[in-house]
Parts: C-alpha cells; structure tokens; sequence
C-alpha cells in the first residue's frame, strides 16, 4: 500500500489529475454552498420562540437571542462542512475517476487491454448514489460521533472506521468494476475487505487533513488501481472482456 501511494505521488503533476482536483474542489464548494444554504433556510422556519424554554430563553437574551444562534449555526455548519468534506469530495472526484484511472493504466500498466469502461450518465448516477449514501449515514451517525467524542474520546475512530469503510469501497468498485463484473469484483473485494477498509481508513484521514484533503481524493483514486492490480487474489480474476451499447453492464448496475 505504501508503494501505491508513492507511485500516485509521483504521478499528481500529470494534467489529467490536476484537472479532476480542479473539478472535485469546484463541485465540493457548490455542494457545501448548497446544503448551508437549505439548513439556513430550514432553521429560520422554526418557530422558536413559540417553543418550550427555548421560547423563554429567546425572550430572555433578546437581541443576543438571535446573534447567538446564528453562531451556534454557523458552527454546525463548519463542524457538518469538516466531517462530510472527505465523502463530498470523493462523491463529485468520482464522476470524473475514469480519466485517474487511465493516466495510471497508461503509465504503469500498458499491457493491460481495454476496460470496460462506463457512460458520462452512469459516472454521475454512481456519485449522486454514493453521496447520498455517505451523507445519510454521516447525519445518521452524527450524534454518536459527538456522544463518543465526549464520553469516549473514541468518535474520531468511528468517523474513520465508518468512513473509511464506504470510502474505501467505493473507490475500489470505480477502480475493479472497470476490469470486473460487479458479482466477480464483490468475491475479489470480500477476500480483500480488510485491506480496501483499511486504505479508506487512511485516506479519509488525509482527507481532514488542510491542503492535503484537496488532492486526496485524486490520489486515492490512483492509488487504488495500484491496489487492485496487486491485490493478491488479483490473479484469480482475470480481466471480463469490455461491452458496449445498450445492453452493457458498468458501475450503475451496482
């Protein structure tokens, strides 16, 4: 793994991959931009101050009422913006994955024949797919990120292990299921699941990372085919020949 990640560092200057950075910042800013908006707007229709104790509170702090919950706001939105940064931007880098992929096969594996290959249409069904999934989950899990970080001090681990998880899985079906089935890369994944969880692991870390989480993504994706390609049950499962039309099958089919 640590030789993946070292051959994808040395690859970030290829254009292909600064271009998808670009793409991947861009649409995660339209994303965050978004979903801060709609709980702006959703927390304003709250009647508060007919509420329960909030109400009294409200009548209480008067001006300071308002001047408050827009800083007790805004600070969840920065804490909801750092914990789904490293989906969010795998979920928009994943629309645009197919090139990563190909600057790597093209560089360090050449003799490997045509993938599979998938539409532009199936690339964003899969990244909407995949974002809502990570976003729900998140949300979901949440409470306990913050309940464990408290008691625990263990909510950082969950995020990761959680996130890690998905992150990690998703970047290996955009990376097997140009090569493989989607039923053929699930059996290669399970005899591996330790292994991709564990990659995920490490690049959602870097992706909380500043600076660092702006670039990971792209090299997670390069990384992963590396990964894959070395995968020691890899032999095993030899290259499905690609499809085409209608009727082919590809990462929407998941």
């Amino acid at each position: 793994m640590v030789q993946a990640i070292s051959k994808a560092l040395a690859q970030i200057g290829d254009p292909r991959f600064k271009r998808v950075i670009l793409y991947g910042l861009m649409g995660s800013i339209a994303v965050f931009v978004a979903l801060a908006f709609l709980i702006w707007v959703a927390v304003a229709e709250v009647p508060w101050t007919t509420l329960p104790v909030i109400g009294d509170a409200a009548q209480w702090l008067g001006d300071w009422f308002d001047v408050l919950g827009g800083i007790g706001l805004a600070g969840l939105i920065g804490i909801l913006t750092y914990f789904l940064f490293p989906p969010v931007m795998t979920a928009i880098v994943g629309i645009f994955l197919e090139d990563i992929c190909e600057a790597v096969e093209s560089k360090h594996y050449p003799a490997l024949g045509p993938a599979r290959g998938q539409t532009v249409t199936e690339a964003v069904f899969s990244g909407i797919r995949f974002l809502g999934i990570v976003v729900l989950i998140n949300l979901i899990a949440f409470p306990a990120y913050i309940t464990l970080l408290i008691v625990l001090g263990a909510g950082a681990a969950l995020y990761y292990l959680v996130n890690g998880y998905l992150v990690g899985r998703e970047f290996y079906e955009v990376v097997a299921l140009r090569r493989l089935t989607p039923q053929r890369a699930e059996a290669l994944r399970r005899r591996h699941k330790g292994r991709i969880t564990l990659f995920g692991v490490i690049f959602v870390f870097l992706m909380t990372v500043p600076i660092l989480n702006l670039v990971a993504p792209v090299l997670a994706a390069a990384a992963m085919v590396h990964v894959f390609e070395t995968l020691p049950a890899r032999r095993e499962f030899p290259d499905d020949p690609p499809e085409t039309g209608p009727g082919s099958r590809s990462v929407a089919e998941r």
